[in-house]
């Protein structure tokens, strides 16, 4: 009986990429999301928890996956995200589409940039002429090539987990992979 190999990321985490924790973690996350997705939603305080638990161990990456036939909005919120970190404001904006992730029509984007201090008229205008739409097409495909096919999918190390996104398995992975990375394995 043949195996398949496990899926792995095809782009590797660089400075174009939205990052949380230092480079000298020893494990990375990366995160394929989308934010009108449930199962994101319910993802993103566990990927919180964990920062918090592991600190400067564990470097959090979060590329787009919008799945645009499911969830309308969900490109919209992507390109505001983008619109955001134009301002440096990505991970304020990313964490506010998850808290409101049932309200993310343009009007909802607009309030939600004018709270953080961004700019509401770069993010209708972002939106208006979809500015940031081959950023979030760039992640989009990159998430494919490397296998993802739902939301949320996590990549740890660069090898797709393919467990449940729960706060104990994601810690135990994560875990053994830093002490894979400790051991040099």
């Amino acid at each position: 009986m043949r195996t398949l190999p496990t899926p792995r990321l095809t782009l590797p985490v660089t400075e174009r990429d939205h990052i949380r924790g230092p480079a000298t973690a020893l494990v990375t996350l990366v995160e394929y999301g989308d934010y009108e997705c449930p199962y994101c939603g319910m993802a993103h305080p566990v990927v919180e928890a964990l920062r918090r638990a592991l600190g400067n161990r564990l470097r959090v990456v979060f590329r787009h996956f919008p799945l645009a036939q499911m969830h309308p909005h969900a490109q919209d919120a992507a390109e505001a995200a983008e619109a955001a970190a134009a301002q440096d404001k990505f991970w304020e904006m990313h964490d506010t589409l998850y808290t409101h992730q049932h309200a993310l029509d343009e009007a909802h984007l607009v309030r939600y940039a004018i709270a953080l201090g961004v700019d509401p008229m770069r993010v209708r205008r972002a939106l208006a002429e979809d500015l940031y739409l081959d950023r979030v097409r760039e992640d989009f495909i990159s998430g494919a090539r490397s296998g993802v096919n739902g939301t949320p999918t996590f990549f740890i190390q660069g090898i797709r987990y393919d467990g449940r996104p729960e706060f104990e398995p994601l810690m135990g992975a994560l875990e053994a992979a830093a002490e894979q990375n400790v051991r040099g394995v």
